[in-house]
């Protein structure tokens, strides 16, 4: 399962970040890297961009961007 498909209230660890370049670098950058727990928090009205909670902190995402990661099976918090 891939991080956009994740719903609102959901969490889930982060088992995979695909993407070439300097988009994997960035996500990387940005805490998004394996064994993380991540929390979908919110949603545009229109569904793009997504708002997550991971390491103390929130972060908005494209889902596009989202795509490339790849989560285990969520669970709620």
């Amino acid at each position: 399962m891939t991080l956009d498909k994740l719903s609102v209230g959901s969490s889930a660890c982060i088992e995979a970040v695909h993407g070439e370049g300097a988009l994997r670098r960035h996500l990387l950058d940005m805490g998004l890297t394996p064994r993380t727990r991540v929390t979908l928090c919110k949603a545009a009205p229109m569904g793009d961009p997504i708002e997550l909670e991971l390491r103390g902190y929130s972060l908005t995402l494209r889902r596009a961007d989202a795509a490339n990661i790849e989560v285990g099976e969520p669970g709620h918090e």
